[in-house]
């Protein structure tokens, strides 16, 4: 009985650990990011990026917006050129419900529900901004979730949700110069 106040519980802990985005940033602590008003992107970065050209595409409309909401326009002229590239990988997932009922071992108590196992694709998406002037890399973030593969429209939504986490970062807060 015990067993049935949780399964609420535990069925939300799973799902909602299938939707998460995990992001994580770097920077170079010398750069100034108020003096970055423009970006382009980086076409030969991009086409390294082993995604299908409608991903590329989905990803660099969705970093377009969230540039251009934080006032970096997109420019001939850039200060930032921004590349992407990504990673993925199988994930497997093992949730082990054998509860064992009574006391000690019993063939007959050992009860519970068995093992379950679940598969799942899980992606990286990386976002460079490297700075025109030098050349040199100034700000990195990385967002790692599973993937939506089978509805197109929660696809582009799923893609849309990662570049939004990961710029929400962007710029890096401690360090943005005046």
């Amino acid at each position: 009985m015990k067993l049935f106040k949780f399964a609420p519980v535990l069925a939300l802990l799973i799902l909602t650990s299938c939707n998460t985005v995990r992001v994580v940033s770097d920077y170079d602590s010398e750069a100034n990011f108020t003096a970055y008003n423009s970006f382009a992107f980086y076409k030969p970065g991009i086409d390294k990026a082993k995604i299908s050209d409608l991903d590329k595409k989905r990803i660099l409309r969705a970093i377009e917006a969230e540039m251009t909401a934080k006032g970096i326009s997109k420019s001939q002229s850039p200060e930032l050129l921004v590349s992407i590239f990504t990673k993925e990988k199988n994930r497997i997932d093992v949730y082990n419900n054998n509860y064992g009922f009574g006391w000690g071992w019993n063939p007959y108590w050992n009860g519970g529900f068995g093992s379950t196992v679940s598969s799942s694709t899980e992606g990286s998406l990386y976002i460079d901004l490297i700075d025109m002037k030098t050349n040199a890399l100034v700000w990195q973030g990385v967002g790692t979730a599973d993937l939506v593969t089978t509805n197109m429209e929660k696809k582009e939504q799923r893609i849309k949700e990662i570049v939004a986490k990961i710029l929400a970062v962007y710029p890096p807060i401690a360090n943005v110069k005046n």
